[in-house]
């Protein structure tokens, strides 16, 4: 079992899935407790509970964080499917978060991937073009097929993007279709089914 400790609280969680290990980085998830830190803006309190050095970006996202956290407060079976921190091992830094928008099967995937899951990602600026994107969307969703059986996946981009749609067309993505997102506008809604496509998720 892995123990993460804030000032006042201590969460316990199961080591299979707390942490999705690739050959650079550490998916670390993010529970209530840190989610809390980064609400409250206390940096150095969510530093010493995650373990690594956030960027100030991190504390921008802040309609996200209160999204995930009341989705977790709504449901903490969600918890594993949620936020995940992506550690840099070598260097101690949180280079960005990945995580699904909810668990699988949800109702609003229904006509796209019944079965599947949406995820998404960020990689701050100064850790961008070193190849940690492919890296842990590839860790994320090997981690979702063959430890959870969960194998369609989902992506929605803007068509502005094209660094994200370069990453998800070397993956094997294929555009099913778009919708207007009430934040990001225009986006392109891509599919994955894996292992049926063939595709390696290599890292």
């Amino acid at each position: 079992m892995k123990s993460y400790t804030n000032f006042t609280q201590q969460t316990t969680i199961p080591d299979d899935w707390s942490v999705i290990r690739s050959p650079r980085l550490d998916l670390i998830s993010l529970t209530p407790a840190f989610l809390r830190l980064t609400l409250d803006r206390d940096r150095a309190g969510a530093e010493q509970w995650l373990g690594l050095s956030i960027p100030a970006e991190w504390f921008d996202k802040q309609w996200l964080v209160e999204l995930r956290y009341q989705q977790l407060q709504q449901d903490p079976a969600y918890q594993p499917w949620c936020l995940r921190a992506i550690g840099l091992r070598e260097t101690g830094d949180m280079a960005g978060y990945i995580g699904f928008h909810a668990r699988p099967g949800e109702a609003y995937l229904r006509e796209f991937a019944p079965n599947g899951v949406e995820f998404g990602y960020t990689v701050f600026a100064p850790f961008r073009r070193q190849g940690y994107a492919r890296e842990a969307c590839a860790a994320l969703m090997q981690w979702a097929c063959e430890e959870q059986q969960v194998c369609e996946f989902v992506v929605t981009i803007s068509p502005d993007n094209v660094a994200s749609t370069r990453l998800a067309q070397g993956f094997g993505f294929q555009q099913i279709g778009s919708h207007i997102d009430d934040r990001d506008g225009l986006e392109y809604i891509y599919r994955l089914d894996y292992p049926q496509t063939g595709v390696t998720l290599s890292v």
